[in-house]
C-alpha cells in the first residue's frame, strides 16, 4: 500500500517546515509514505523548502488557487502510483497523528472517501458566527450530496485510489463542496472521524472576509446542485411558474362566470405567462439533463484512462 501525503501550498515557507516534520513516518496497514507538496505559484521559497526536506513537488507558475491545486495533488498522486491519497493543509492546522485515523475506514474496506472532523465547537479561533455558519453549511450540502458529513468544509481528507479517480472539480474556489456533492451523486461510499487541530499561526486565506466566503460558497453549492441535478431543479422551478399562473388564471375564471370577466384580461395574458415560463424551464431542464448524461459518459471515459494510467505506473 502506497499512500500520497499532497499538501497544497502558497507562500508557506514558514509554517511547511513544522508541518513536515509533523508528519508520520510509519502508519499501520501502510507500506510506502512519499510526500507530495502542489506550490501554487508561491513567491517566498516555498518549493526550495520542501525540496530540501526531500519531498517530490510539483508548481503552478502562477497562483491558481485551492480547487486547481488540489486536483493537480489527485492527478499527480493517482500518477505516482498512489493506493491512498491524504489531502492535508500546509499551514498545520490539522494535527499530523490523527492520518491513520483517517486511514483506517479505507484499509478496513468500510469507505473510499473521508473526512476528518473537526471539534467546531472548541475551536477558540472560530467566532460564535464562523461555528453557527459552520454548522448550516455542512447540513446545506449533507441535504444537497445526500451524505451525513457533518464537517463539509474541512480540508483533511483520505481517499482510496478508486475514489481519486473519479473526482472532477469545476469550482475555482474550493474542492471541499464540490467533492462531497460529487460523491454523493457518485454513490462513492464516505464517512467521517473525529480529528483534533493545531492553533491556527495564522489567518484562513481562503476565508478573507464572512459575506465574501458565503457568497463564493452559495454560488459555488448552487453551480455544482445545477451540474449534478439539472433535471430537480429546471422542474421545480417550472412547476413553481406553472402553479403561480395557476392564480391569476382561476382569477379569470371566476370572474367570467360571474360577470363575464370584462377588465380580467390581463389575468389571462399574466397566466399565459407564467405558464409559457413554466414550460421553458421543463425545456431547458430536458436539454441540460441530456447534456449532463453526455458530461456523465466523459467523466467515466476520463476515469477509465485514469484507471489505465495509475495501473500502468503502478505496474513500473
Amino acid at each position: 500500500m502506497k499512500l500520497v501525503i499532497q499538501i497544497p501550498s502558497y507562500n508557506e515557507a514558514e509554517t511547511l517546515p513544522q508541518m513536515l516534520n509533523d508528519l508520520p513516518d510509519t502508519i499501520p496497514g501502510v507500506d510506502e509514505i512519499s510526500i507530495l507538496i502542489i506550490n501554487d505559484g508561491s513567491t517566498d521559497g516555498t518549493e526550495a523548502v520542501a525540496k530540501a526536506k526531500g519531498c517530490h513537488v510539483v508548481s503552478h507558475t502562477r497562483n491558481l488557487g485551492l480547487a486547481r491545486s488540489f486536483m493537480t495533488g489527485i492527478e499527480t498522486a493517482l500518477s505516482m502510483g498512489a493506493d491512498l491519497i491524504v489531502n492535508t493543509d500546509a499551514d498545520n492546522q490539522y494535527d499530523a497523528s490523527c492520518i491513520a485515523d483517517l486511514l483506517q475506514p479505507i484499509l478496513r474496506r468500510e469507505a473510499e472517501m473521508v473526512i476528518g472532523e473537526r471539534p467546531i465547537e472548541s475551536i477558540d479561533s472560530f467566532s460564535w458566527l464562523k461555528k453557527r455558519l459552520q454548522r448550516v453549511g455542512s447540513r446545506m450540502v449533507a441535504m444537497l450530496s445526500g451524505t451525513q458529513i457533518r464537517d463539509a468544509p474541512s480540508g483533511f481528507r483520505a481517499f482510496s485510489r478508486k475514489a481519486a479517480e473519479q473526482l472532477n472539480v469545476f469550482s475555482e474556489y474550493t474542492y471541499t463542496l464540490e467533492t462531497l456533492i460529487q460523491a454523493g451523486h457518485r454513490n462513492i461510499p464516505l464517512t467521517s472521524v473525529p480529528i483534533r487541530v493545531n492553533r491556527v499561526e495564522r489567518p484562513s486565506r481562503l476565508v478573507k472576509s464572512i459575506p465574501s466566503y458565503i457568497r463564493r460558497s452559495v454560488l459555488t453549492m448552487f453551480h455544482v446542485f445545477l451540474l449534478y441535478s439539472p433535471m430537480k431543479f429546471f422542474f421545480t422551478l417550472g412547476t413553481f411558474f406553472v402553479f403561480l399562473g395557476m392564480i391569476p388564471g382561476i382569477r379569470f375564471i371566476y370572474h367570467y362566470f360571474s360577470d363575464g370577466g370584462a377588465g380580467k384580461v390581463q389575468s389571462l395574458i399574466f397566466m399565459a405567462v407564467l405558464i409559457v415560463a413554466g414550460l421553458l424551464c421543463y425545456t431547458v431542464g430536458l436539454i441540460t439533463d441530456l447534456i449532463a448524461v453526455n458530461r456523465q459518459l466523459l467523466e467515466d471515459i476520463r476515469v477509465q484512462v485514469r484507471r489505465l494510467n495509475s495501473d500502468q505506473n503502478r505496474g513500473n
